[in-house]
């Protein structure tokens, strides 16, 4: 099942093209990985694909209906997307930070069923010791952890997330692509822009590789090629194959 299909989805900002005839489909339960280098388009993308940007041209479809036809509330229930940094300038708890995500669903003020929902991905994710803790005093693997929580909160279909493992130490990096993981073989899509290339094929089963706004390779790791690798990130490396599992050895700048 096509949870999301774009379609020939341009955008430029103040008339530079970034993001440059793209058509994909991403499967339910997918976990892709956007790649590329910096100003490649990966945010950009995600951005399109949330309704946070409009296409100029071409089309972004969600669970076979036109993006732009969703309201902001509409598209929340269906879809959840974590930025790339998130700041918070008052005290909350870790709580009421995950229940920021039921909003879609409330209309006045929160629920049992809200509450319930909430303490139950808290569980679920470990952070039930913290809940009452401000997150402006959590370190940043557990903050990037209640920030997808807020964003599971939602009970989405869909999960965008950009640069969740940045600034993260090596285990809080394998803690959360492991858990988005799991979220996709439970039947949420899953689309992170990531610029770890063993991080993402460690832990990713599809990859669209974006450079300079085009689609250069998508698919599974047979997509990964050196020539091709080196000519997006002027990058000399080694494909190293053990065990199944592929890994990217980088050698010397070109």
């Amino acid at each position: 099942m096509e949870m999301i299909k774009l379609s020939g989805v341009q955008f430029a900002y103040n008339g530079f093209p970034v993001i440059k005839g793209i058509t994909h489909s991403f499967a339910k339960g997918s976990f892709t990985a956007l790649l590329g280098p910096n100003g490649s388009g990966k945010s950009t993308l995600l951005r399109l694909i949330n309704g946070i940007l409009m296409p100029q041209s071409g089309e972004v479809a969600v669970m076979d209906r036109h993006s732009g036809s969703y309201s902001a509330r509409e598209m929340a229930r269906h879809m959840a997307y974590v930025p790339q940094r998130q700041y918070n300038t008052f005290p909350a708890t870790v709580f009421d930070t995950v229940l920021l995500g039921r909003n879609p669903y409330i209309s006045w003020s929160p629920a049992k069923d809200d509450r319930r929902i909430t303490a139950e991905i808290l569980v679920k994710l470990g952070l039930d010791d913290i809940a009452l803790k401000d997150i402006n005093k959590l370190s940043g693997g557990q903050r990037q952890q209640v920030f997808i929580a807020r964003a599971l909160a939602q009970q989405p279909s869909v999960m965008l997330l950009d640069e969740p493992t940045a600034n993260l130490d090596l285990r809080h990096q394998h803690e959360i692509l492991c858990l988005l993981k799991e979220l996709s073989e439970s039947g949420i899509t899953v689309l992170v822009a990531i610029h770890d290339l063993n991080l993402a094929l460690k832990y990713c089963n599809e990859f669209m590789i974006l450079d300079n706004g085009h689609v250069r390779a998508e698919g599974g790791t047979e997509i990964f090629d050196e020539k091709l690798i080196e000519e997006i990130y002027r990058v000399r490396i080694k494909i190293i194959r053990d065990g199944g599992e592929m890994f990217i050895l980088p050698v010397e700048p070109v």
